[in-house]
């Protein structure tokens, strides 16, 4: 199945202050969260960051949030987002669920088993999650796809959502962000 933009969502999981220091190569998961999150917003996709017990971790970095006009942001002490009651209601509506942040075995790897548990198609973007250890970001990631989520790459996500080339969203996105080096 093909994400299309009017079912999808983008949940960005604790990509927090105090955190990604510890995050293997976590500047290059910020980087890259950056990269998908504003294309994301050109393509007018609901973005949801969650905080996991922020006054422990501090909050969501801000080169993050400041991509969105309005962020929502839901604080959680449970691992998983939806367990800590994060979802907006207005995602109920919203079959496709794309996922990103960290820890990939602790955080994405509970939400995304409950977001399938609760019947949603999750997309976890492989390229956008990360743990302190590439092994443990490696066995989230198995678990997650032996459990149903999609495993996928942010250019596959913009392309599936773009649906087309030819668009002036195509031309703005393939200018801004598939020309040159990328994060």
């Amino acid at each position: 199945m093909l994400m299309q933009p009017e079912k999808a969502a983008l949940l960005v999981v604790d990509i927090q202050e105090k955190l990604v220091p510890a995050i293997h190569q976590g500047d290059q998961l910020a980087a890259r969260a950056s990269w998908l999150i504003q294309a994301c917003q050109i393509l007018n996709i609901p973005t949801l960051f969650t905080e996991q017990y922020p006054r422990g971790l501090g909050h969501t970095l801000p080169t993050l949030t400041s991509l969105v006009e309005r962020p929502a942001v839901s604080t959680k002490v449970h691992f998983s987002a939806v367990a800590g009651g994060c979802l907006p209601r207005e995602w109920q509506n919203r079959s496709q669920i794309i996922v990103c942040g960290m820890e990939t075995h602790v955080c994405v790897l509970q939400t995304v088993l409950d977001l399938l548990q609760n019947g949603k198609n999750v997309f976890v973007v492989a390229d956008v999650v990360g743990s302190r250890t590439e092994e443990n970001r490696q066995l989230g990631l198995e678990r997650m796809r032996n459990a149903g989520a999609q495993i996928v790459s942010r250019e596959m996500v913009v392309f599936e959502l773009m649906q087309q080339a030819g668009t002036d969203t195509f031309k703005t996105i393939s200018k801004q962000f598939l020309v040159g080096d990328q994060p």
